[in-house]
C-alpha cells in the first residue's frame, strides 16, 4: 500500500519532539550548577557528580530500551519516558537537599530521558525507513540540537528572571505536554497502520536471526564493536561531559554575563542543527568511518585551543567552530551500527554503544568539575578532552565497515 504522504513522517515529527524536550531535560544541569552553587552553596564536584548520575543513567537506559523495544514497541517506551522526564523535573524544582538533587536530577531524570532519547530515534530510523534513513537520524540529531538551542537560554532568562524552580517547573509542563501527543500519534512500525517502510520493502538480508543476548553475544565478540563503543565513549566525553556541563560555568568563570554565556551556547546548538543534518546527509553518500575520523580530528583541534579563549567573541567562534560536529557524530555511527549488525538488531547493539557515549560523558561531568575544584580553572580539563578526541579519530577509522570481522565471529551485516 502506497501513499502520497507517509506516516512515518508523523512517527519522525512525534519522536522530534520527544528528543528536543529530553535535550532540554539534559542540558538543564549545565545552566543550574551556579545558582544551585549560589543558593545551596554546594561544590562544584558535588552538582557535577549529580549531573554524572543523570548522564549515565540516560546512557544505561539505552541498551534496556532496545532489549525491550521487540516487546513493548516505541510507542509506550516514548510515553513512559516522558512521563518519568516530566515527574523528574517537577520534584526537582521542590528539592532542597544535595540527595535530592542525585535522585530526581540524576536517577529519575536520566532513566525518563534515557527511555524518550536517542534509541527510540534509532528504532524509529531502522523500522520505518529504507530510505533516506540518514537524513532521519540527522533531523534527530537536530531536534537535539534545537532542545539545546531552545532551552538553554530559556532556562537562563528564567532563573535570571525568577529562580531556578520556576526553569523546572518548566521542563516539567513541556514533557508533560508531549505525553498525549506522543501516545495518540506514536506507532510502534509501519505495519501498524498498513504500510511498509518508507523506500521498502524492508531489505530481508536484516542481520542475523535470535534474540537480542544472542545478538549482543556476537557484537561483543567483534573487534569493530569495540572500536565504536570506544569512539563514541570518546564523543559522549568532549561533548555532553565537558562542553555540555561546564561550558557556561567555564564562562561565567571569565567573567561573561549568565545570559551572553548561554546565548553562546544556544549558538553551539544551532550551529550543531546545521551540522548534525548535513551529516545524515553525508552518511547517505560518503564512508560513514572517514566522516567519523574528521569529525573527531576537527573537535580535538577546537578543545586544545578553548583555555586560551576567555572573551565572548572568541567563545562565540568555539559555539561555531565545535556545534557542526557535536551531534554530527550520531548519524554516521547509527549508519555504520546498521551496517555491521543489521536492521534486525539495531536498537539493542546501538543502546550499548550509546551507554559507552554516556558512560564518557558521566566521567567528563564529574571529572571536570573536581579538576575546576583543585586547578582553579578547565584549561587541564579541556585538554586532555582534545587529545581525546584525537584518539576517537583513531578507533574510527579502524572499523571495518565491510562487515568481514563482524561475519568471522559470526554475524551477518545485511542492512
Amino acid at each position: 500500500m502506497r501513499t502520497r504522504f507517509h506516516y512515518g513522517w508523523v512517527v519522525v515529527g512525534v519522536t522530534a519532539l520527544a528528543l528536543l524536550v529530553a535535550a532540554g531535560v539534559r542540558s538543564a544541569p549545565g545552566v543550574l550548577i551556579k545558582p544551585l552553587e549560589d543558593d545551596f552553596g554546594w561544590g562544584r564536584a558535588a552538582i557535577s557528580f549529580a549531573a554524572s548520575i543523570g548522564l549515565l543513567l540516560f546512557g544505561l537506559a539505552g541498551p534496556l530500551t532496545g532489549a525491550v523495544m521487540g516487546r513493548f514497541g516505541p510507542r509506550r517506551i516514548l510515553t513512559a519516558g516522558l512521563v518519568v522526564a516530566a515527574g523528574s523535573t517537577a520534584l526537582g524544582a521542590t528539592m532542597g537537599s544535595l540527595w535530592q538533587l542525585t535522585v530526581y536530577w540524576g536517577i529519575l531524570g536520566g532513566i525518563g530521558t534515557g527511555l524518550a532519547g536517542t534509541v527510540i530515534g534509532a528504532a524509529v530510523a531502522t523500522r520505518w525507513f529504507v530510505a533516506k534513513r540518514g537524513l532521519v537520524v540527522g533531523i534527530f540529531g537536530a531536534a537535539t540540537s534545537a532542545g539545546q538551542l531552545i532551552f538553554v537560554p530559556l532556562l537562563m532568562w528564567i532563573v535570571t528572571t525568577f529562580d531556578w524552580r520556576a526553569a523546572a517547573w518548566t521542563l516539567a509542563i513541556a514533557a508533560a505536554a508531549l505525553v498525549p501527543l506522543a501516545f495518540v500519534l506514536m506507532r510502534d512500525d509501519p505495519a501498524a497502520v498498513g504500510i511498509e517502510p518508507y523506500g521498502g520493502p524492508a531489505p530481508k538480508a536484516d542481520g542475523p536471526a535470535g534474540g537480542t543476548w544472542e545478538a549482543m553475544g556476537r557484537a561483543v565478540r567483534a573487534p569493530d564493536f569495540w572500536l565504536l563503543a570506544g569512539s563514541f565513549f570518546v564523543c559522549g566525553a568532549t561533548s555532553n561531559g565537558i562542553i555540555g556541563t561546564h561550558f557556561i560555568a567555564h564562562s561565567l568563570d571569565h567573567g561573561i554575563a549568565e545570559a551572553t554565556a548561554a546565548g553562546t551556547l544556544a549558538l553551539m546548538g544551532a550551529m550543531n542543527f546545521v551540522g548534525t543534518l548535513t551529516s545524515g546527509w553525508l552518511t547517505d553518500r560518503q564512508d560513514p568511518r572517514r566522516l567519523l575520523a574528521i569529525y573527531y580530528v576537527f573537535r580535538g583541534a577546537s578543545l586544545v585551543l578553548l583555555p586560551f579563549v576567555t572573551g565572548y567573541a572568541g567563545l562565540a567562534v568555539f559555539a561555531i567552530l565545535f556545534g557542526l560536529d557535536y551531534i554530527a557524530t550520531v548519524p554516521p555511527t547509527v549508519a555504520l551500527t546498521a551496517d555491521l549488525f543489521g536492521r534486525r538488531h539495531v536498537a539493542a547493539v546501538y543502546g550499548w554503544i550509546f551507554f559507552a557515549h554516556q558512560v564518557g560523558a558521566a566521567a567528563a561531568a564529574y571529572l571536570g568539575g573536581v579538576a575546576r575544584e583543585w586547578l582553579g580553572d578547565y584549561n587541564a580539563a579541556f585538554f586532555a578532552a582534545g587529545v581525546l578526541a584525537a584518539l576517537g579519530g583513531l578507533l574510527a577509522y579502524r572499523i571495518d565497515r565491510s562487515g568481514d570481522r563482524v561475519v568471522a565471529v559470526p554475524a551477518a551485516a545485511g542492512a
